[in-house]
């Protein structure tokens, strides 16, 4: 049979989608690096509960129109889920299972960083592809990227080891004996409630903290070269500023990681794109025209 009429199996194929992946990520990768911007103060802007609205709307603008870009976020949190079901396996950690992962969503800024580069780009009319997310890799403040996810990676440990703590204080500290144990002394026993109640308001604590430093601070830093303390000021400036309506972006994100994790966190796979496009166009709206 001649070359022009071969029919290619699905193998074929597929091999050679990952080789035009590997192409393109490799490009990416490779690629001159952009300009630094210069360092000044941002101006941060009083906003609505109705640009809240808005700014999902262009998330999932963003979204339907480069939906390639799952595949890039969707590789985190199904593994994640994986980790974490087998954990469940273990007693040990069973009591850690909650905040493991309500905590997880501590560390969503960070990982959504791809997908504010391709809002950016996106926003800026520029071609984009999934393989375009890469391209934080190449960006001025991509040591400040990472230093900002150390600080939120230490909120999530000192979450990790308070959670852990209550348990030891309430029902522990010895490992429950039984999935089916530890959920009637969770709901049944004064201790369980006194657990549920002590946790709920030390995990609240910790995402206030987390939002407060990160709601603006990442998609800042992707934009222009600030630096990692004026980010996380200005972050902090723009929650001081827009108390109701950070307030309720807290509550709208975390609602959708709620609706999002079940099942196994497959509807993450959907929910943390949109939240991450739209978070770029909740900074667009809070931060203005830098300050010289």
């Amino acid at each position: 049979m001649s070359a022009e009429h071969h029919i290619r199996n699905p193998f074929e194929v597929a091999i050679e989608q990952l080789s035009g992946a590997v192409s393109d990520a490799g490009r990416a990768l490779t690629a001159k690096p952009r300009l630094h911007v210069a360092r000044t103060v941002p101006v941060v802007r009083r906003i609505a509960v109705s640009d809240l609205w808005d700014a999902l709307r262009k998330g999932v603008g963003d979204f339907a129109a480069v939906r390639a870009d799952v595949l890039f976020i969707g590789l985190i949190y199904p593994v994640a889920g994986l980790v974490l079901a087998r954990l469940a396996f273990s007693y040990d950690m069973l009591p850690l299972m909650f905040p493991l992962v309500s905590g997880f969503a501590l560390l969503g800024p960070l990982a959504a960083v791809g997908l504010y580069e391709i809002s950016r780009r996106r926003e800026a009319g520029l071609p984009v592809h999934w393989v375009d997310a890469l391209d934080v890799f190449r960006s001025p403040a991509f040591s400040s990227i990472l230093g900002l996810g150390a600080v939120l990676l230490t909120l999530f440990l000192l979450w990790m080891a308070a959670a852990w703590g209550i348990y030891a204080a309430t029902l522990g500290p010895a490992p429950p004996a039984s999935v089916a144990g530890f959920v009637h002394d969770v709901f049944q026993t004064p201790a369980g409630w006194t657990m549920i109640v002590t946790g709920f308001a030390v995990g609240f604590l910790f995402a206030a903290v987390a939002l407060a430093i990160s709601v603006v601070s990442f998609p800042l830093l992707l934009d222009r070269d600030v630096g990692i303390g004026s980010a996380i000021t200005t972050s902090l400036r723009a929650v001081a500023a827009n108390p109701v309506p950070m307030a309720l972006w807290g509550a709208i994100v975390a609602g959708a990681l709620v609706v999002g994790s079940a099942p196994a966190l497959v509807g993450l796979i959907f929910v943390m794109p949109v939240l991450g496009h739209a978070t770029w166009h909740l900074y667009r709206k809070v931060v203005g025209e830098a300050e010289a």
